[in-house]
């Protein structure tokens, strides 16, 4: 039997609430106060991705914010909204549903793609901008054609997911296995737990969790040719004015390191680029430590260097 929603209420120092924005209702995870900082999750997770920084960033005094994507965990499920700019649309309103004008916001995979977005079409709501293992979209698209032998080929499982219904299966069958096949491929080796791997497993076995999740690289994928894929591009060269930092690691081999590195040229404000070495592609996990001190570093500096 497939488990519910309340398979992602974990228990830990924090507290879960459900949040409505634009209509859709998101479900979060709050620990600490002070300044807002909105974290997102990438794929194939859900909020629980975000559990040390929850406690490091509530520790530093920060209100820390973990939400379920649209799509995933205890949030809405709903038929459509999968492309970037609805997505951002979605983050922007829970920021101020949550009763903020602006945040720092902290994005991983998917959820970096997003913050990126954010950062260009409500650049007032985003005060800070921490990317971990997500290039800026205009340098992911280019590097899927410039880079044929490299991320191009590295992209080749995501690539996949534009098939209709046969994804859908293969990452849910025999207890989501394909989910934690992707977790030990992306990661650096010892990295999951088999108990950490379990839960991201039984996450995406929730109904219409996979589908929803398959649809972010559907949109990715098939708008590059059409008018709304167009439009899109050509709003993201706007460069952005936020302070950044962009952390990747070095052993990522999902998304290549040289791919997100070429970055910085959206970027008009400070910025600042780390690669964590020991760390693949989900380093706020797999050195939590070294991740959290690179972040509350840079978050402390008044004036993040270039």
């Amino acid at each position: 039997m497939a488990p519910d929603e309340t398979a992602v209420h974990i228990e830990g120092p924090w507290t879960h609430r459900a949040v409505h924005a634009g209509g859709t209702r998101f479900h979060v995870v709050e620990a600490g106060e002070g300044p807002l900082v909105l974290l997102l999750h990438g794929f194939p997770q859900f909020w629980w991705t975000w559990r040390h920084q929850l406690v490091s960033l509530a520790d530093a005094g920060y209100r820390a914010v973990a939400v379920d994507l649209r799509g995933y965990g205890g949030s809405d499920k709903p038929p459509r909204g999968y492309d970037l700019p609805t997505l951002a649309a979605d983050a922007t309103g829970l920021i101020r549903a949550l009763g903020e004008t602006g945040a720092i916001v902290v994005g991983h995979d998917w959820g970096g793609l997003l913050a990126w977005t954010m950062a260009v079409l409500d650049a007032k709501c985003v005060r800070r901008l921490v990317v971990v293992s997500a290039p800026h979209p205009l340098r992911l698209r280019s590097a899927l054609v410039t880079d044929p032998f490299g991320q191009l080929k590295a992209s080749g499982r995501r690539i996949g997911f534009q098939l209709p219904l046969l994804p859908e299966r293969r990452l849910t069958r025999h207890d989501a296995a394909l989910v934690g096949r992707l977790l030990d491929a992306w990661s650096r080796p010892g990295w999951p737990e088999p108990a950490e791997s379990r839960t991201y497993r039984e996450a995406f076995r929730i109904p219409a969790v996979a589908h929803c999740a398959l649809e972010y690289h559907r949109w990715f994928g098939r708008s590059q040719l059409r008018p709304d894929g167009r439009r899109y591009a050509r709003t993201m060269r706007t460069e952005i004015e936020a302070p950044t930092l962009q952390l990747h690691g070095a052993l990522d081999p999902s998304v290549l390191p040289r791919t997100a590195q070429g970055s910085s040229r959206y970027v008009a404000a400070p910025y600042r680029w780390r690669l964590l070495e020991g760390a693949g592609h989900f380093p706020h996990e797999e050195i939590p430590d070294v991740f959290d001190t690179e972040v509350l570093g840079w978050l402390n500096d008044p004036e993040p260097d270039r």
